[in-house]
This record gives C-alpha cells, sequence and structure tokens, in this order.
C-alpha cells in the first residue's frame, strides 16, 4: 500500500465533514469501546492478566530471534515451508511466483494487515491472478476500491445503504432489504462459490505459537475456516512480532485479544493450523507456507523508545478509546494501521517526515494507554517521537522544525523558567493583544497565529497576575478580616 500520511490534516478536515462517517464512528465507542469495559469489568484479575500478557511479549520481543527461529523449525518438521520477507516487495515476489509456478488462477483470502501493507492483492491482480477478499468487512471494502478504516470492522464508515449498492450491484442487481441479517446473506451467496474453486487461500495471523509451528487465526464468519480448508495451497502471512512462545500463552492471549477487540467472552472462531493436510486427515491443504515479514519491523526491534510498540496485537482497543480516531477515522491516517498506535508505528515504517502530522494526532488524553490489553504506554512514545520532530536526530534529518519556531520555544522555555522575566512578558503579552481583543478576549489572531484561535479563544493576559492577587488578599485579611472585591479587579 502506498503511504498518503502527510494528506493527514486534509483527509481528516474532510472526513470532520462527512455526516455519514460520523455516524459510523460513533459505533466504534458504542459497540466496541463500551464492550471491552463490560467484559474487562466481567473477568476475574482482569489487570493481572494484562500484566501477565504484556510480560510475555516483553521477553517474547527481547528473544525475538529465538522463539522465530523455533517456530520456523517446527513450521517445518511440520511439513510446511517457511519464507523470511526482508521487505513488501521480497514478500510479494515470493508469493506471486509461488501462485505461477503452482499454476493458482483464484485466491481467497482472509483479512490480513500485513498483506494490506504489502499491497498482495494489486501484485497478485497484476500477475493474472483473481484475489478476492473473504471476510465480510474487507469483501464491501474491495467492492468500493477502498482501504480498511479500522483493525476490526473495516468498513465501519459505510452505511447500510451504501453496502446494498455494492453488493446490489456485484449481483447484478440491487439488494432489496437492507437489514444486516440480509446483507449478509447475500454477500455470503455472492461468496461460497469462489471457496469452492480457489486454488491458493490466504490468511492472515494472530498468533503464531513457536513450540508447536501452530498458527491461529481468530474470526467470526467462519470464512477463516474454509480459506485454510478448502483450496489445495494455504499461506499464512505475519509481521515478525506475532509469535508467541507457547500453547499455554495462547490461552492468554486469546482471552485478552477477544474481548478487547469486539467485547465478546470467545469469538465464534478459533482455528489452529499445524502444517499441511496429513494422510488421516479429511480436509485441509496440500502445502502450507508461513511468510514472517520484517518490512521495517526491526528499526522499530533496534529503538529503545519504540520497541515496545511491537507488544501490539492488533485488538483496536486502542482506536475505539481515542477520542481523535473517533472524529477522524482510519482512511486519514493514510496507511494500514490507524489510531494511536498507528500514529507511532507507521511514520517508522513509512518515514517520519512523511507522516510528521501524525504523532501530534492525539490529545495526550491516556486513554489509548489505559485500553490496551498488554498496557503499552502509546502517550510516552508519541511524546518521543514528537521531540525527535521538533528537535531532530544526531544527524538532523528528522527534523521538521524551522530555525524561527525553535528561537520562539527557546525564549517561551527562558520566560517560564525565569519569573521575572515571565512578568514582563505577561504584561507585554497584554498590551500587544490588546487591539485584537474584545470583552478581555481574544478570538481571532493574525497570521502566522491565526490557526490557535480557528476552533478556540483564549482570555487576554490578566492585569495583575494572580500571586499579586493572592498577597493583596493576605494583607487585606491581616489588616480587618475583611475582603473588598475592589482587590480583586
Amino acid at each position: 500500500m502506498k503511504p498518503r500520511t502527510a494528506e493527514f490534516r486534509k483527509t481528516a478536515s474532510r472526513t470532520l465533514r462527512d455526516p455519514q462517517i460520523q455516524r459510523g464512528l460513533e459505533a466504534v465507542y458504542s459497540n466496541l469501546h463500551v464492550g471491552r469495559q463490560r467484559q474487562a469489568a466481567a473477568t476475574p484479575n482482569w489487570e493481572n492478566q494484562q500484566d501477565r500478557g504484556r510480560a510475555i511479549k516483553a521477553h517474547t520481543i527481547a528473544n525475538l530471534d529465538h522463539y522465530l527461529a523455533m517456530l520456523a523449525d517446527n513450521v517445518e518438521s511440520n511439513g510446511g515451508h517457511v519464507f523470511f520477507a526482508t521487505d513488501a516487495e521480497e514478500g510479494n515476489r515470493y508469493l506471486v511466483d509461488l501462485a505461477l509456478d503452482r499454476g493458482v488462477k483464484s485466491v481467497i483470502k482472509s483479512k490480513s494487515m500485513v498483506s494490506e501493507e504489502m499491497g498482495l492483492a494489486r501484485e497478485l491482480e497484476g500477475a493474472g491472478i483473481k484475489t478476492l477478499e473473504t471476510d465480510l468487512g474487507e469483501y464491501i471494502i474491495q467492492l468500493a476500491g477502498e482501504t480498511p478504516s479500522h483493525l476490526i470492522a473495516p468498513a465501519i464508515h459505510k452505511s447500510s445503504d451504501q453496502i446494498a449498492t455494492l453488493l446490489g450491484v456485484e449481483a447484478g442487481e440491487m439488494s432489496k432489504s437492507k437489514s444486516p441479517e440480509d446483507l449478509t446473506r447475500l454477500a455470503r451467496t455472492q461468496l461460497r462459490p469462489h471457496f469452492e474453486r480457489a486454488d491458493m487461500g490466504i490468511t492472515g495471523v494472530n498468533f503464531a505459537v513457536a513450540e508447536t509451528g501452530s498458527v491461529v487465526i481468530v474470526t467470526n464468519e467462519g470464512n477463516g475456516r474454509l480459506g485454510t480448508a478448502s483450496p489445495r495451497i494455504h499461506v499464512a502471512i505475519m509481521g515478525m512480532e506475532k509469535v508467541i512462545p507457547s500453547v499455554q500463552d495462547l490461552a492468554l492471549f486469546l482471552r485478552i485479544l477477544i474481548r478487547s477487540a469486539t467485547g465478546q467472552p470467545i469469538s465464534s472462531y478459533v482455528n489452529m493450523v499445524t502444517g499441511p493436510r496429513r494422510p488421516d486427515e479429511d480436509d485441509g491443504p496440500e502445502e502450507f507456507h508461513l511468510v514472517i515479514v520484517d518490512n521495517g519491523r526491526t528499526r522499530l526491534l533496534a529503538d529503545p523508545e519504540l520497541r515496545e510498540s511491537l507488544y501490539c496485537i492488533r485488538c483496536g482497543a486502542c482506536l475505539n478509546s481515542c477520542p481523535v480516531y473517533r472524529k477522524v477515522g482510519g482512511h486519514s491516517y493514510g496507511y494500514v494501521y490507524p489510531g494511536p498506535i498507528g500514529a507511532v508505528i507507521t511514520p517508522i515504517l513509512t518515514g517520519l517526515r512523511e507522516g510528521k502530522d501524525l504523532p501530534f494526532a492525539s490529545t495526550l488524553c491516556g486513554a489509548c494507554r489505559e485500553a490496551c490489553p498488554v498496557k503499552i504506554d502509546i502517550p510516552r512514545m508519541l511524546l518521543n517521537l514528537r521531540g525527535r520532530l521538533a528537535d531532530g536526530s544526531t544527524t538532523g534529518t528528522e527534523r521538521i522544525s524551522s530555525r524561527l519556531e525553535r528561537i520562539i520555544w527557546s525564549l517561551w522555555r527562558l520566560g517560564m523558567t525565569n519569573f521575572p522575566l515571565y512578568r514582563v512578558a505577561s504584561k507585554v503579552g497584554r498590551y500587544l493583544l490588546l487591539p485584537i481583543s474584545r470583552s478581555g478576549w481574544v478570538r481571532r489572531m493574525v497570521p502566522p497565529l491565526s490557526g490557535w484561535t480557528l476552533s478556540r479563544d483564549f482570555p487576554l493576559p490578566a492585569r495583575r497576575p494572580f500571586n499579586q492577587r493572592r498577597k493583596d488578599l493576605g494583607k487585606l485579611g491581616q489588616e480587618d478580616n475583611s475582603y473588598d472585591d475592589r482587590v480583586v479587579r
């Protein structure tokens, strides 16, 4: 996927003016976020389980080479094949070559954020291989020619009318009913024949268990099971951070993932795939391939300030709790990973200068950190990225602030740490702002500071500072134990 992170402000502004998207985004909070809160409250020792999940991820990421090697060895001992892709281009080339070599004519996909990151569907189509998304939300998005807007609910910005139109066009006639049940039934009718004749199934991976060489796929629609069992070739694609040590760890992660993602105690389907079909099994693929993708993740791994972002289990809870995401939506972020976690990892994966607006797309309220099932400190990492953009790296290549801006902030810091200078600056500031104030408030600034007052007003600095008022009140109280309103005017 080609990043469009530089368009954040423009896309966010457009989204804020779209009433349909705003209605769709309301469901993020009322359904997904509230559901997570309800499940967290009903789960015994929820916080302890979060702590355990965090500790396991921290251990795994610290020993990632060990667990990836263990995973690869066990996949191959189970009869599968493993390919490590340095970047998206290398992963796409492997998969296209594999499909062409095996005579694959059609591919069915089950939701995979990494394949979106790689732009895999486009590469397969370019090679003449028909590729169809089978997750309902992804199927709708594919028909619309768009990209997902949420990690869990990719079509959440679409209305039932829009979905009915898309499905009706695909079926050759408009859908007569717009109820979710009837629309889902129509989509299932359209998708079922493709499962029966597909040569290759490509899925994402929620977790990969190192000790068994198994990949785990969590769905609510059953397409994950059909996509792994029906085609003769199954390819699973994962970011290298998805590995976990053991099956015992898997039980914990399923519990915190599903409750955090959809507010369910358990999803409808949890599929655990361990290699290709064995001689005594009735279904399953003839070949199994696991593609483990880096594509910039080693940069995160090597960065002690941002390594924590690799703990993410892609539940989407930080999106659902974020007041910024719930207004600007997923497309504004310009890449596969939106929301608070996307604001951290996307600038590293695609380039910090290009994604310079994303670390600032946050109120730093901490809701994302509170919602995260493994307690990733996203606000801390966003602040770190803001610092890099303001100050630059040792080579200065990341800095976006101008020399004038740095001088202004240096003067501000000097004034805030020097009380006599602060008092003088306050008085001077008041007189400078008087001509553009009304009734003691500044409502419109002049360029280049006009951005401050597009959505906020602020009062003039007080004629007499609070500290002086407090001293005067104290003196007056000592004299006659009474207060005169004139003192505080």
